[in-house]
């Protein structure tokens, strides 16, 4: 009996995912399947599209191999599009030659919206949807200065920000009064738009662009309908997306009113051998613009096509959890309360940047919606109150209240029930979890490859592993500790990878050894193990996109979108020159100035442009980065010892600045604080830091892994009466066994608590050499100092790093109306503002 044709017009993320779940069934014995693509490469990933800008190749966003497609009996037909369909003879037709079909699956996707404005066919102007379209837009962004993203929803920011990682000075134009319309409420928009533009891309809203011309000074010039307009060197259209239905028109099956193509349950059209799924599909009046309704369809049409008479694709839920330019956005169900008699609560602290919005129905019982900017960690627990319909608590605000304020925890994994969806985009629930673990899965790894679970937009990533600890826990299987679900590692592992390895690059370490594209958990983490290894400069072009936000501009933003700046202050020591250039920066730039409680001086109030032009005045004073925004040493704090203190018995100012210079340069798992105290009364309070000296008539007594802040910890006597250089072996070897084994984000006193044998094993190993690695540990450090350099020289002397902090490019006089400011006790502040 020969095989009957199954044809897929369409190799994006949907059409592959269909391919995935038909080739694995029973039915797929019956077909000779062919799958036809415009593009020539495989299918790939298109949520993680912008990693194309920072790294990521074809080769690592690709969702398939060749080899794949043809153990599973598949032809590629890459390259090849589809011109027309016969139905009459069920045949497609390509440049190539015609091909019948028994069945046909549309999953041609959408394609970009660009508004019918004059000008937009200038060759500076390009769509964001395929990688020759990124190719495009990187050749383009060469000799530029400034890029416009035209539309503010989802895609568009994510244009924006690949703009911005090309070096330009980035705009969104808008036509709604507020950033991503669909997501969010008035509130929402503002707050996103606050946090968008203190990280420097302009934003402008309710603008319509009537006209793209020739620019004068630039390419283009983009004219408004309110008479302004914008100049720039290139256009990103990102307005929206439309059905790709072509096909389906010309061979006349039903299309919606507004394009799409009309499907049923079973994502059948209304031929009942055409099938559609994925954005071009038309269901109930609906096109679902998310990757994750595209995969429901897809396994709603393979079970269809093996008979499966339940197989209905019923809605989707259109929640999200996104991190656009490194700012949390989240939206759940009705997140306009749209709902009759819905009810709405909300949280908005425009001094941190946090906005929350809860719809509640009319009894205040159930949860239908929510919206999120700035702050993601409630995402979870609200969306499974929603997709579950668990009953709210009697307070519900404390779900959206900050744990100062009376906040509730976190809804536990126990807390789900068995139903509750973990993983939208794959459809998997805590019962499919808990069934994978019963079969034999012992760790995330393998409940993700059993379930898929996370493998889609990785939103869930957080959620699915407590849920997957928890239920190993109920079990008795001990957690593992990898760092997260991308790396099979811990940090210590990865660092002895990258160490011993010679890796250099966050892209050739999750090649070589993990898997996906990376997350907030391990991006600044490898971040830290790179620089701690290499000592590259922070902004190296492979490292940017690991870094935090503070590490990105090398200061420390502050609640207004202002930075702090903060210049080393060896021990704690400054000539009266130094201090009257810091006094004259101060002025100059009308900056609030505090003494820190590490014998520094910190300005408050730049702005990101003026950054650069502060570290030029501050650099030729003899000033350099005092690593305030980095998980680094931060001071050695000290006395003034025997130089001016009677009862001083060492130069603990000496010592304390000899001790700064040499580890200034150290990246690490937290910040590092040290002082030295001339003599056991302690003034400089050695004994709560995570390095701290005393001086003894004989020399010096060392203390370790002590710390102030939320959990305060004295420091352990360590050594006594070591001699100068016998302390700075011991501190050596201290510091580099700590990067090389500690947690990501884990204190000095967490990580010595944490090791098995506590103080006395970190002796062991420091003053006996127990693991015979002493020698190799300050080697490591040797290499560390010998390759310093400060971040703000190399910064402000690097044109293509110093691009980073440019702001406002076209109106260079331009204020952030955002920030506002008062005076009190003779300084500049911001103005205080209630939440």
């Amino acid at each position: 009996m020969s095989k009957k044709n199954l044809i897929v017009i369409g190799n994006g993320m949907v059409g592959h995912h269909f391919l995935e779940q038909f080739a694995a069934s029973p039915a797929a014995r019956d077909f000779e399947i062919r799958v036809f693509g415009e593009e020539k490469h495989l299918a790939y990933d298109r949520v993680h599209l912008s990693e194309y800008f920072t790294g990521s190749t074809h080769a690592d966003l690709a969702m398939g191999t060749p080899d794949w497609y043809a153990e599973s009996g598949i032809v590629l037909h890459l390259g090849e599009p589809v011109t027309g369909i016969d139905r009459d003879t069920r045949t497609v037709t390509t440049p190539e030659g015609s091909y019948t079909y028994d069945e046909l699956v549309l999953a041609t996707g959408s394609y970009p919206f660009v508004p019918p404005i004059e000008g937009r066919e200038h060759p500076a102007c390009f769509v964001y949807r395929t990688l020759e379209d990124l190719d495009a837009i990187r050749a383009s962004a060469q000799g530029g200065e400034t890029g416009v993203v035209v539309g503010g929803g989802l895609l568009g920011l994510e244009a924006a920000n690949a703009l911005k990682s090309l070096g330009l000075n980035a705009h969104v134009v808008e036509f709604a009064p507020r950033l991503m319309p669909v997501q969010l409420d008035d509130d929402g928009g503002a707050v996103l738009r606050q946090k968008i533009e203190e990280l420097g891309v302009q934003v402008h809203t309710e603008k319509a662009t009537t006209t793209i011309v020739e620019g004068e000074e630039t390419r283009l010039r983009m004219n408004f309908s309110d008479d302004s307009h914008l100049d720039t060197d290139l256009i990103v259209f990102s307005a929206g997306i439309r059905p790709q239905d072509t096909l389906a028109r010309q061979c006349g099956l039903d299309i919606g009113e507004r394009g799409g193509i009309v499907v049923d349950n079973r994502c059948t059209t209304s031929d009942p051998h055409i099938h559609a799924i994925g954005e071009c599909a038309l269901w109930n009046g609906r096109i679902f613009g998310l990757v994750a309704p595209g995969y429901t369809m897809a396994r709603t049409l393979a079970a269809a096509l093996n008979n499966d008479e339940e197989a209905a694709f019923t809605g989707a839920d259109m929640s999200t959890k996104l991190k656009l330019l490194g700012v949390d956005v989240g939206s759940i169900g009705d997140a306009h309360g749209q709902t009759p008699g819905a009810r709405n609560i909300r949280y908005n602290d425009e001094q941190a940047g946090h906005y929350r919005r809860m719809v509640v129905s009319g009894d205040g019982k159930k949860l239908l919606g929510a919206i999120m900017v700035g702050d993601n960690h409630y995402y979870d627990t609200l969306l499974q109150y929603a997709l579950n319909g668990i009953d709210l608590p009697d307070h519900a605000e404390s779900l959206i209240l900050p744990a100062s304020q009376g906040g509730a925890p976190s809804l536990g994994p126990d807390a789900l029930p068995d139903t509750a969806s973990i993983c939208s985009c794959h459809n998997v629930t805590k019962v499919d979890i808990c069934g994978a673990l019963d079969s034999g899965c012992t760790d995330l790894g393998g409940v993700k490859a059993e379930t898929r679970a996370s493998t889609g937009c990785g939103g869930c990533a957080a959620l699915l592993k407590n849920v997957v600890d928890s239920e190993l826990e109920k079990r008795g299987v001990e957690v593992n500790t990898d760092i997260c679900e991308h790396f099979p590692y811990s940090r210590q592992e990865l660092f002895h990878l990258v160490k011993v390895n010679g890796i250099r690059t966050f892209r050739g370490l999750i090649r070589q050894y993990g898997k996906g594209h990376g997350c907030d958990i391990c991006k600044p983490a490898v971040g830290s193990i790179l620089a701690t290894c290499w000592n590259d400069h922070i902004l190296a072009t492979d490292h940017v996109p690991l870094q935090d936000t503070n590490d990105t501009f090398l200061a420390n933003m502050q609640k207004n979108g202002t930075y702090s700046i903060v210049p080393r202050v060896p021990g704690g020591e400054i000539t009266p020159d130094k201090l009257i250039v810091l006094g004259e920066v101060a002025r100059d730039y009308n900056l609030y100035t505090k003494i820190t409680g590490g014998q520094r001086v910190d300005l408050f109030g730049a702005t990101l442009s003026q950054l650069p032009e502060i570290w030029e005045k501050l650099i030729a004073a003899g000033f350099e980065t005092g690593h305030a925004y980095g998980k680094s040493l931060r001071t050695v704090k000290s006395c003034v010892g025997s130089t001016w203190c009677r009862y001083g018995v060492q130069d603990s100012v000496g010592m304390a600045i000899f001790l700064e210079n040499r580890y200034k340069g150290l990246r690490s798992p937290h910040k590092i604080k040290m002082a030295v105290s001339g003599c056991t009364r302690e003034c400089a309070e050695a004994q709560s830091k995570d390095i701290g000296v005393i001086a003894t008539d004989k020399g010096w007594n060392l203390y370790v892994c002590g710390n102030g802040g939320m959990r305060p910890r004295h420091a352990d006597l360590f050594a006594t009466d070591l001699t100068d250089e016998e302390l700075v072996r011991t501190i050596d070897r201290v510091l580099m066994f700590y990067v090389r084994t500690a947690d990501r984000l884990q204190r000095t006193s967490v990580w010595m608590e944490n090791l098995e044998g506590g103080l006395d094993y970190l002796k062991d190993v420091v003053l006996e050499d127990s693991l015979g690695i002493g020698a190799e540990l300050e080697e490591h450090m040797e290499d560390i100092v010998g390759t310093y350099q400060c971040e703000w020289k190399t910064a402000v002397e690097d044109p293509e790093k110093r691009k980073r902090f440019r702001e406002f490019v076209n109106a260079p006089e331009k204020t952030d109306p955002v920030q506002q400011w008062t005076t009190e006790r003779n300084q500049r502040r911001p103005v205080a503002e209630s939440s």
